[in-house]
C-alpha cells in the first residue's frame, strides 16, 4: 500500500511541476558541480544570464585539486567568462530540457585559457535541476533557477 501511495505522489508531483530549463531573456542560472576533465579535476561554479531566447552570457570559476594543466600548480584556478547558445526552441525540446553549446574564455593561473563545451540541463522542478557539460573542459552537477 505504501508503494502505491508513493507512486501516486510521484506521478502527481511530476504532473504538477512546471519546470522550465530555459526561458530566454532575463533567465538566470547557477550551476555547481565537479570538473571531471579538462584543465584538471576539481569543482566548478557558473552563472548564466539570458540575453534572449538564443544567447546567454555569464562567468565561472573552476578550482582544481588534481591533474593540473602542464603539472603546474599555478594552474589550480580557471576564472572565465562564458557564452552559450541555447537550442531548446530550435530543436523543439520539452520545457524541462535545454541543450547549449558554448565557449569559456579566461585566465588559467598565469596563462590564457579557453574552452568549448556542449551542455545539457534537465529541471525536475521550477528551481532545481541537473547539468552535464562535455568538451575540452567538462563537468557534472546541479543547476538552480534564480
Amino acid at each position: 500500500m505504501k508503494k502505491l501511495v508513493f507512486m501516486f505522489m510521484v506521478i502527481f508531483l511530476g504532473a504538477t511541476a512546471n519546470a522550465q530549463a530555459w526561458t530566454g531573456k532575463g533567465d538566470q542560472k547557477i550551476q555547481l558541480g565537479l570538473s571531471a576533465w579538462g584543465y584538471g579535476t576539481g569543482v566548478t561554479g557558473t552563472y548564466d544570464y539570458g540575453l534572449n531566447k538564443l544567447i546567454s552570457v555569464g562567468g565561472g570559476l573552476n578550482a582544481y585539486f588534481d591533474d593540473y594543466k602542464d603539472n603546474d600548480k599555478d594552474n589550480r584556478v580557471f576564472i572565465f567568462g562564458r557564452l552559450n547558445f541555447h537550442l531548446q526552441e530550435a530543436l523543439q525540446l520539452p520545457e524541462k530540457w535545454d541543450i547549449y553549446p558554448g565557449v569559456d574564455v579566461g585566465v588559467l593561473g598565469k596563462d590564457f585559457g579557453i574552452g568549448a563545451h556542449i551542455g545539457a540541463r534537465y529541471f525536475f522542478t521550477e528551481k532545481f535541476g541537473v547539468f552535464a557539460e562535455v568538451g575540452n573542459n567538462g563537468s557534472l552537477g546541479v543547476s538552480f533557477n534564480l
